[in-house]
């Protein structure tokens, strides 16, 4: 196998065990390094120094996600990939409309796509815990994926947040008092200007007609919520009504 860079080129034989993970020049340079031995590597100091940090998306995260679960809400770590049928038919949206990312070659039916939004997970786990004590009051905090033709891979990361609150009945105060709740973590306040959010009546399929909300905030829509349709919660063999929320938090940093 041959490796160039730079004008150097470096064969590497197909003997090694680890052949096919030599993909990078810091792979021959960690080799020589290890031929020439890292004791005998002058000490030297770097000619620029900086100060490690968390990512500023990662850090809010870590905030929310721990006064989420002090709101009540349990929280939940679902899959990246999804089935077509989640992320289209199941939540009444065409497939063309998702901006969905396909695998070229998915192994089983539930890995065919990247999620576009985190709401058929955290139905797939309530499905799954159905028979545990009500309510049952879910959320994740995570990476969406939907093309982006402006971006070198084709595809963008979008961190969500999205709450579901499964009862005998829908329990739609308890999302919205949710998203105030976040709001306020946010230092967000509640007015119609592109300094606040508010409340936009809206008609989402996947919501029940009239039981739905778009969610503007500093200016821009950043999610919806409200009553779930019914089609959604037979859908995923649910049988008691749902009230959810997601929205987007990267508009925030």
């Amino acid at each position: 196998m041959q490796l160039e860079h730079d004008g150097l080129m470096a064969l590497v034989s197909l003997l090694r065990t680890d052949a096919l993970h030599v993909i990078h020049p810091c792979d021959i340079i960690e080799d020589v390094a290890i031929s020439y031995g890292f004791n005998n590597v002058e000490w030297t100091f770097p000619k620029t120094s900086s100060i490690g940090s968390q990512f500023l998306l990662n850090k809010l995260t870590d905030k929310l996600r721990h006064d989420i679960a002090a709101a009540g809400f349990t929280e939940v770590l679902t899959f990246a990939l999804c089935s077509r049928e989640d992320v289209s038919t199941k939540l009444r949206t065409k497939l063309a409309d998702t901006k969905a990312v396909h695998i070229a070659n998915p192994k089983t039916l539930e890995f065919q796509v990247a999620r576009t939004t985190l709401l058929p997970g955290v139905m797939k786990t309530i499905h799954s815990n159905k028979n545990m004590p009500l309510p049952l009051q879910l959320f994740e905090i995570s990476d969406i994926v939907h093309k982006d033709p402006e971006t070198d891979t084709g595809a963008c990361n979008e961190r969500h947040i999205c709450a579901v609150n499964y009862n005998k009945t829908s329990g739609f105060e308890i999302i919205h008092g949710l998203l105030d709740r976040i709001m306020q973590l946010l230092e967000v306040p509640r007015v119609k200007d592109n300094t606040g959010y508010y409340l936009k009546a809206s008609d989402n399929p996947t919501f029940f007609p009239g039981r739905c909300a778009e969610i503007i905030a500093l200016g821009q829509p950043i999610g919806y919520l409200g009553i779930l349709h019914p089609e959604i919660v037979t859908g995923f063999d649910l049988t008691l009504p749902c009230a959810a929320l997601e929205i987007s938090i990267e508009p925030f940093l």
